[in-house]
């Protein structure tokens, strides 16, 4: 089948967002779990990007990688499928916490402000900074999971989907396009339901935190839904047609949802099962399949780049963040603009240098990468 280039920009696009998101949520003072803290109790404006991007980017990408799924399940056998995203998922998210990201799980303890490991022997201090090292892999982790369900879940049969597994029409979309997409703005009523999974009060000695991280149930329902019916041309279409409109209701709940919540701590359940976060997500991932398949089914040397680089990037770039952001916010006198632009140029430019230098490593590669 012909590439679309579309999903492939749509996706390093995306995976930008979280490297720039990940800037802003590290100096955030809206108490958002993970972050070192902000400057002062006064408002920080440009804390105005997490309330954008934080409610669609996560799902979006599970919302394409449910799509890809589809594609690549059409020229592979079942088998081939899980050993490849088994390579791809599963030993980046396991083996390269102990070969990588127990890097970043130091400045992560640290960033906690705990002094409970200091007494702790150097083995077991090392297996904490592994796990701590996960972060943004949770994404990968979660997304091997869904892939063994995917596979159980074709054996069943298909559910979800406007005909049976196999590439019919979906006349809904061929002969009603507005209806279609009408329809497709009503799915977001899972997407409300799925973020009514979370445990809203969560036991701080529990893991229900973890859960709500990882929010399974929730992300599951993109990736279903990208898998059965977004990777149909014929939705594709309707979506591409109807991307004005989409984003013109998404841009406007945006500004609505920030304009009267800026100042909550947007990542409690609390606040994203609301309908209005559900609503601007839910709008912002249809607006953005549509108006990238309008306007960006095309790629160039630099698109080619990012569609092969861009999940490598994701791999290694919260050790620049971590590291370089506890550095400057505790050892320098730097003014939070400066560190600002600082982390921003570097997660940016010492991201792909670092993906680079470590996918030309032997053993390394397959660590960090899957890479063979």
């Amino acid at each position: 089948m012909t590439r679309k280039h579309w999903i492939d920009n749509l996706r390093w696009v995306t995976v930008l967002l979280v490297l720039l998101y990940h800037v802003i949520y590290f100096y955030n003072n809206k108490g958002v779990f993970g972050g070192i803290g902000g400057f002062g109790e006064g408002p920080q404006y440009q804390d105005v990007i997490m309330y954008l991007l934080y409610p669609w980017f996560m799902p979006l990408l599970f919302l394409l990688a449910g799509i890809s799924a589809r594609y690549s399940l059409e020229q592979k056998t079942a088998k081939e499928w899980l050993k490849l995203r088994t390579r791809k998922l599963l030993v980046p998210s396991t083996i390269g916490l102990f070969v990588f990201h127990w890097m970043t799980g130091y400045f992560n303890t640290h960033v906690a402000g705990t002094d409970v490991m200091v007494s702790v022997p150097q083995p077991i201090k090392f297996f904490a900074w592994a796990v701590s090292g996960i972060g943004p892999l949770w994404f990968i982790q979660d997304l091997w999971i869904f892939s063994l369900l995917l596979l159980l879940i074709r054996k069943i049969g298909s559910w979800f989907s406007c005909s049976s597994e196999g590439r019919k029409s979906c006349t809904l979309f061929t002969t009603q396009t507005w209806l279609g997409v009408v329809c497709l703005v009503l799915l977001g009523i899972l997407f409300w339901l799925g973020e009514q999974t979370l445990i809203f009060n969560p036991r701080p000695e529990s893991l229900d935190g973890l859960y709500n991280l990882y929010k399974p149930l929730f992300y599951l329902i993109p990736f279903l839904m990208g898998y059965y019916l977004f990777s149909r041309d014929e939705v594709q279409e309707a979506l591409g047609k109807a991307w004005i409109p989409l984003m013109s209701i998404a841009i406007i709940s945006g500004i609505w949802l920030t304009v009267t919540t800026f100042g909550q701590n947007n990542t409690i359940p609390q606040y994203m099962s609301t309908p209005l976060n559900c609503f601007y997500g839910w709008m912002t991932c249809l607006a953005l399949m549509g108006w990238f398949k309008a306007k960006f089914d095309k790629t160039n040397g630099f698109a080619n780049y990012m569609t092969r680089s861009s999940f490598g990037l994701y791999i290694v770039h919260y050790l620049v963040i971590a590291s370089l952001g506890y550095m400057m916010y505790h050892y320098t006198q730097l003014p939070p603009v400066a560190m600002y632009l600082i982390l921003t140029v570097a997660v940016f430019t010492l991201s792909p240098l670092l993906y680079e230098g470590l996918r030309r490593v032997p053993v390394v590669r397959w660590c960090l990468f899957g890479m063979k």
